[in-house]
């Protein structure tokens, strides 16, 4: 016994090491995506990062295995239902009555957050690593707001200084608005005054380019999402000057700034269209309402495979996303794919309702499901609204009510574990002590 706890430490410590370094890798892929470097640093460009750290992300998925305390058996049913509906888009892809190499291709690029998803529910074992990642992926989205925001572009609608996904206004939008509950949590979970001011000077900043896309899809997402965090952090976290502050804040900025949403609200009703952006603004509006008959008809026509990953502006004969997440993952994957979608952020509520139930009363915990639950929601109310059936954001937001409710599970049953421990050790000193009485005697 005495020489196998040195050998029992060394495989301790190796399978740490691994475990870091596949976080670390895991931690790069999400810089990467998040905050697209290779489009602003120069030479960056020249390096498909992407595909580098997704590379050695897979490495660090496959040299994970059976060295986490999490296993592939311990992986819960979304990871499962996003298996699912990976292979059903590779199907639909194989069998798309469009673009088969383009379906297929593209579904393979989707297929990269499988790899994150479970790398992330494998290695993010504790608060810290979970921690971590939303920050990485807060703080990006908070430096592409100010860099898109200083640099300014003479176009009516902002948009993004990066290219990507968040070049065009409506998805940097949606970015934002999914990010900020996690810059609210941040700022009331730090004791440090300069973090809060950081905090504070992010968020505002996201507030004024979230205003400035005129995304209308990204606004009705930011009144849901803002209504469920200040639900969660002043009402329930009694905090209610937080209520004021927003809504002083918010109506300031969109006093100030807001002119061209408005004009595109307005442009809704087709009538009093002085301006080019007036008439383009209600051009979107119809073009949006013929892509949503347009999906209708191809679920119609192909309900079990679908017409394959983005090629529904091909289908649709004018170029076109049909601006509603839902149609757009059924007819571009089929009824069944669907069903798996919403199956899957059905799992990321129910996750938050058992993290609630296990720790009701810790304060850390709390800002962390209040933030989920608020991206959650809004962006179910958005995918009403915009095509983000593929960005990951969402799909990164379920893996983090997963990887928290196996925390704290895990937790919970170490403390089980520890009670039974010291109950045992008591009952034999009880009964150690009673023996030697009755020998005394």
């Amino acid at each position: 016994m005495a020489t196998a706890a040195p050998g029992g430490m060394l495989e301790l410590a190796t399978r740490e090491r691994i475990l870091s370094g596949a976080f670390f890798w895991l931690s790069a892929f999400y810089f990467v995506y998040c905050a697209r470097p290779e489009e602003w640093i120069p030479g960056l460009h020249l390096l498909p990062l992407a595909k580098i750290s997704g590379l050695f992300a897979l490495l660090g998925l496959l040299m994970s295995l059976g060295r986490s305390k999490r296993g592939i058996r311990d992986l819960p049913k979304e990871a499962i239902y996003l298996l699912l509906m990976i292979g059903l888009l590779v199907v639909s892809a194989l069998f798309s009555p469009i673009w088969r190499g383009g379906a297929f291709f593209r579904t393979l690029d989707f297929g990269k957050v499988l790899v994150a998803w479970i790398l992330t529910f494998l290695c993010a074992t504790d608060l810290k690593r979970l921690r971590r990642l939303l920050y990485i992926q807060t703080v990006s989205v908070a430096f592409i707001s100010v860099v898109s925001v200083l640099k300014r572009r003479s176009h009516p609608r902002l948009e993004g200084a990066i290219g990507g996904m968040y070049s065009n206004p409506n998805d940097l939008a949606f970015a934002i608005v999914l990010s900020l509950p996690f810059c609210l949590a941040f700022l009331l979970g730090t004791e440090s005054l300069a973090r809060k001011l950081a905090w504070m000077v992010a968020m505002l900043m996201m507030v004024v380019a979230l205003v400035l896309t005129a995304s209308r899809g990204g606004f009705i997402t930011f009144v849901v999402a803002g209504t469920v965090s200040l639900w969660y952090f002043a009402v329930k976290g009694r905090r209610p000057y937080l209520i004021v502050v927003v809504g002083l804040i918010a109506a300031f900025l969109f006093s100030a700034a807001g002119g061209q949403l408005a004009k595109r609200f307005l442009a809704l009703s087709g009538e009093g269209l002085d301006t080019r952006f007036e008439t383009s603004a209600y051009g979107s509006f119809e073009q949006r309402r013929f892509a949503i008959n347009k999906s209708l008809e191809g679920i119609a026509h192909h309900p079990l495979l679908g017409i394959g990953v983005h090629n529904f502006p091909n289908y649709s004969g004018v170029w076109i996303e049909v601006h509603v997440a839902y149609l757009q993952i059924a007819v571009e994957g089929g009824l069944p794919v669907l069903v798996l979608y919403l199956l899957f952020f059905w799992r990321g509520f129910s996750n938050l309702r058992k993290v609630r139930r296990i720790r009701k009363n810790d304060p850390e915990i709390g800002l962390l499901v209040g933030a989920l639950h608020s991206s959650l929601i809004g962006f179910l109310v958005g995918a009403a609204f915009a095509p983000e059936a593929y960005q990951y954001f969402p799909y990164f937001t379920i893996c983090y009510t997963a990887v928290l409710l196996a925390i704290v599970k895990e937790e919970k049953q170490g403390d089980f574990e520890t009670e039974r421990s010291n109950r045992t050790e008591l009952r034999a000193q009880s009964i150690h002590g009673a023996s030697d009485r009755v020998l005394q005697a």
